[in-house]
């Protein structure tokens, strides 16, 4: 009898729900951690990326949607989206990655990769629920990588 391989999503910087560097928060240098990705299922037509703060004090906070990620990638280089991909709207209200930033407390960094069967027609103008919308009924498979920070003043 066979088994699945599941999609995994990585970092070289952190290891999942261990401490986010500063190095990639509004406290650093507010650019996007280098992630891997690995074990994409075949007949993979695109890949998608969520990153957002479900402990955020006015509901989950989107730090960065990316979509029509080629499913050959197997690592988003520190600081870029990768080449061909479209990012999206974030709750900062522009498209591009947004740090980690929180006000008070820990909070969780929530990074969903999808692989999709399809790509999809968005341009940078689209918002999560845009995307989660164009991805119903396309995900084959997901993975998650959970990072933590919380601001020097705020432990």
């Amino acid at each position: 009898m066979g088994y699945a391989v599941l999609m995994r999503l990585t970092s070289p910087v952190f290891q999942h729900t261990e401490e986010l560097p500063a190095r990639y928060t509004c406290d650093g240098e507010d650019k996007s951690p280098p992630l891997r990705i690995a074990d994409v299922p075949a007949g993979v037509r695109s890949l998608a990326l969520v990153v957002h703060d479900p402990d955020a004090p006015h509901g989950d906070w989107v730090h960065w949607t990316v979509w029509n990620i080629p499913p050959e990638t197997q690592e988003i280089i520190e600081g870029k989206a990768p080449a061909d991909a479209v990012e999206g709207m974030t709750d900062f209200g522009r498209s591009g990655y947004g740090g980690p930033c929180p006000p008070s407390g820990v909070h969780r960094y929530v990074f969903s990769a999808y692989a999709l069967d399809t790509t999809l027609p968005l341009d940078r103008r689209a918002t999560r629920q845009d995307l989660e919308r164009e991805m119903n009924d396309h995900v084959l498979t997901s993975a998650e990588l959970i990072g933590r920070y919380t601001r020097e003043g705020n432990r």
